[in-house]
């Protein structure tokens, strides 16, 4: 078998000079992108870089407005009805983060899927089943397969889907956060097969913020940053903040750090011991009155599924947890909303709203006997402090009955925010309350979240976007492994954040 070294210089994948914009957005300017035979290139870079929209290009799910695309030196190009296809025949292959597998059918029916073998005009379910076990014995995959999908670990299903890709002999396979949802030991698993598909020929783009995982496997990264090419790096001369710097630029030093002048006051929310297999293990902190504590880690590190755990909403295996000072063993949700904990979802748009009801009837939702009288709901108290919520929170609609869903993003994750001043909580555990809002709004959150604080409220502030962190939290617990391994205190250097959640410890 010839090995990757060997294949390395026959290019198989290239973008020149491509460009994609959408309204009042630059996703890719000017990216020029060569990927070569049996290797393995990382694709690095924050959120909102451009490395979703460069995966399209590839895929032929997007077409570019400029610029070249070729496989295997031929152009990719047509409509863009027939594109993914023409993509798929030239031997392009994609595994995304949401996995696509039926899980009522077996392994090797979800290997076959769309193309099954015949004989005499019937499912050949036995060569079905020897296409299924080449194809996995070709990974290094262990696996049954006629077992079911539903019935395999997060890391078997992650092997499955690279197995099946892997069908049809492709020249370029993307891995998209592979292993984001899966413990420290199923990671190994992926790794392994990785080197087999470089082994084999078939060139990689592995998209990961794990810097670990990354140098065991690819020899280079391409790191993107504000859709454009920072840098191709040789990851084996290039140090972990070198990366960051590339990542980062310089542009964030324009937004200082907050110097927090907090003094830490009564302890308000402590966790004791929490453990919740695979993704936490022995989590303990204590949040302060008047404080906002962030949350950082890695996709996949447990930090939405420690919010969860502390509600009620999923059940921990062991631990304490103490509001207020009231030992709590075995939380529930309606139960921890009545000590003043509010919850904002990671999720906005599916667990965070009621899109067809009003702002108004989404702002009172977690309180309705303070505008209610012996079960009848008062409408004038419902307008009255509606309204008061939307000034305090600045959100921008026609009026408090104005559906929500038509409401933009950022607005949207306001009333999701200020439902919870309005009933008054004291704790506010918030995951990911910036995504998908533009920067004006961020920048309200941000103040919002300070705010809050200054009044004696605590919040615990969950971001993807670890520049974030640094200008709303006065203290930083990283999330790594399954327990916190670092605390930052304000003022906090970004780079310095950046580097100890893709380093590890």
């Amino acid at each position: 078998m010839m090995t990757a070294t060997q294949f390395i210089s026959l290019p198989v994948a290239q973008v020149i000079g491509g460009n994609k914009r959408y309204p009042g957005v630059v996703a890719l300017e000017d990216v020029s992108f060569t990927l070569k035979k049996g290797e393995v290139r990382a694709l690095l870079g924050k959120n909102g870089a451009g490395k979703s929209t460069l995966i399209r290009l590839l895929t032929g799910s997007e077409k570019p407005d400029s610029g070249e695309i070729w496989l295997d030196e031929i152009r990719l190009e047509g409509d863009e009805a027939t594109l993914t296809r023409r993509a798929a025949e030239l031997g392009v292959r994609a595994v995304y983060q949401e996995l696509s597998l039926v899980e009522g059918l077996t392994v090797a029916e979800n290997l076959c899927l769309g193309h099954w073998p015949q004989r005499n005009g019937m499912i050949d379910y036995q060569q079905m089943k020897d296409e299924a076990s080449q194809s996995l014995m070709a990974l290094g995959v262990e696996v049954d397969p006629l077992q079911l999908v539903s019935s395999l670990s997060p890391a078997q299903k992650q092997l499955v889907e690279i197995a099946r890709v892997m069908k049809g002999q492709p020249k370029v396979v993307i891995l998209d956060e592979p292993t984001s949802s899966l413990a420290s030991a199923e990671v190994e698993l992926v790794i392994n097969a990785v080197k087999k598909m470089s082994a084999l020929g078939v060139a990689v783009v592995y998209v990961s913020h794990r810097m670990e995982e990354i140098r065991r496997i690819a020899s280079c990264a391409t790191i993107m940053r504000d859709g454009r090419v920072a840098g191709d790096v040789v990851l084996e001369s290039t140090s972990t903040r070198e990366i960051v710097s590339l990542m980062l630029g310089r542009d964030h030093i324009e937004s200082d750090p907050i110097v927090s002048l907090n003094c830490p006051q009564d302890a308000v929310l402590e966790v004791r011991e929490l453990r919740q297999a695979p993704k936490l293990n022995n989590i303990s902190f204590t949040l302060h009155r008047g404080e906002v504590l962030g949350i950082a880690g890695l996709l996949g590190a447990g930090r939405s599924e420690l919010l969860k755990a502390l509600l009620g909403l999923e059940e921990a295996e062991t631990g304490e947890i103490v509001v207020n000072g009231e030992s709590i063993k075995r939380p529930d949700y309606q139960g921890m909303l009545r000590r003043g904990i509010g919850y904002t979802p990671e999720n906005r748009k599916e667990a965070g709203i009621i899109p067809w009801l009003g702002v108004d009837e989404n702002t009172v939702i977690t309180h309705h006997r303070k505008v209610s009288v012996r079960g009848v709901l008062q409408w004038p108290a419902i307008r009255r402090l509606t309204e008061q919520v939307m000034q305090r929170m600045t959100v921008k609609a026609a009026s408090s009955t104005t559906p929500i869903g038509t409401l933009s993003g950022g607005n949207q994750q306001k009333v999701v925010i200020g439902r919870w001043v309005y009933a008054a909580s004291q704790i506010l555990l918030l995951d990911e309350p910036t995504r998908g809002v533009d920067i004006e709004a961020k920048q309200q959150i941000y103040r919002i979240v300070r705010e809050l604080a200054a009044e004696g409220k605590s919040v615990v502030f969950i971001s993807s976007e670890v520049e974030e962190l640094p200008l709303v939290c006065d203290r930083i617990l990283l999330l790594q492994h399954g327990t916190f391994t670092q605390e930052f205190r304000s003022p906090v250097s970004v780079d310095a954040l950046m580097s100890a959640i893709l380093s590890v410890h």
